[in-house]
């Protein structure tokens, strides 16, 4: 702390991986909830020379939490600094930065610097923001030094894939059907419990036991993110069994016939769970079959309702 309120803070961890690579990852946005853990879903919304502009949806401290940040990236000296244009609250100001430094040619030194205020210089918002910090910077240093070591690997248990509906209707009416899940326990067979919470406007915590094709069932719970009439990102922060990441999108595309809608999965497979769920003889191959086609059965019979209900709206 240097004054009344304000926070610098710094966490570091020891990657064996070679700078440049740490830095391009870091770097690439587009790849944050894959790779950092508290990360919904980030979106550019622009960019200049090596000054972009960024919206960050995150959990904090199990809350849901969304801002824009400005970044200058600087390649050369593997720094990024980054700064909340307007914070959310009880966060009054949030900046930063990354560097990376080399230790040699397979190891390097990831340093995240922090430093913030509390609305109002509040001690309790105060401490609240130290728990956030500390927390999820922690987790987001072990899961990039993981995902950067383990990167080849990692994409042998990466998983993506999407269902796509065409539907005679409107868009708006199939994302009312997506958007209003706390309505999914009397639409749909395969939910059989649903809680949704909804304190922003456009940013939800969705729960929910589901039903698989076995009759068993699973809790689930979601960040989704909203754009009315065209897309939900989620990410699930509660995973079934089989999975150790869980991202995806509902997607609607006008088109001369009506709308497309597009269920998309990004899943990487928990390989440690694979023998107790699914017996002594199942290999990552058949781990990837089941989790496809559990997700892809409830995704399609979830667009085949909203279908149903958006060409009854007409």
């Amino acid at each position: 702390m240097t004054e009344s309120g304000h926070r610098e803070v710094e966490h570091e961890i020891t990657v064996d991986a070679p700078a440049a690579d740490v830095y391009r990852l870091i770097a690439e946005v587009v790849n944050w909830p894959r790779i950092f853990p508290p990360t919904v879903f980030v979106d550019h919304v622009e960019r200049s020379g090596n000054t972009e502009r960024i919206r960050i949806w995150a959990t904090a401290n199990g809350e849901a939490k969304n801002w824009t940040s400005r970044r200058v990236l600087d390649p050369e000296k593997l720094r990024i600094e980054f700064r909340q244009e307007v914070s959310t609250p009880p966060v009054a100001a949030m900046g930063g930065t990354w560097l990376i430094e080399s230790i040699s040619d397979t190891q390097s030194r990831v340093r995240l610097l922090h430093d913030y205020r509390a609305i109002d210089d509040d001690p309790d918002s105060l401490a609240w923001i130290d728990q956030a910090v500390d927390r999820n910077s922690r987790s987001e240093l072990a899961a990039l030094k993981k995902n950067v070591e383990l990167a080849t690997g990692a994409d042998d248990l990466y998983l993506a894939f999407e269902d796509t509906v065409q539907i005679d209707g409107s868009a708006k009416d199939v994302y009312d059907f997506l958007n209003e899940a706390s309505l999914w326990k009397e639409r749909l067979a395969h939910v059989a419990r649903v809680e949704l919470t909804e304190d922003t406007p456009g940013l939800q915590i969705l729960e929910m036991d589901t039903r698989t094709k076995d009759g068993s069932t699973h809790t689930t719970k979601s960040v989704r993110v909203c754009f009315p009439d065209s897309r939900i990102v989620y990410k699930q922060i509660t995973l079934p069994a089989l999975m150790t990441l869980h991202t995806g999108y509902w997607k609607l595309e006008e088109n001369a016939d009506g709308v497309a809608a597009t269920s998309q999965h990004a899943v990487i497979i928990n390989t440690e769970n694979i023998k107790k769920i699914l017996g002594d003889d199942a290999g990552l191959a058949e781990a990837k079959t089941f989790v496809k086609n559990a997700l892809s059965t409830n995704s399609t019979a979830t667009l085949g309702y909203a279908k149903a209900y958006a060409e009854g709206k007409r």
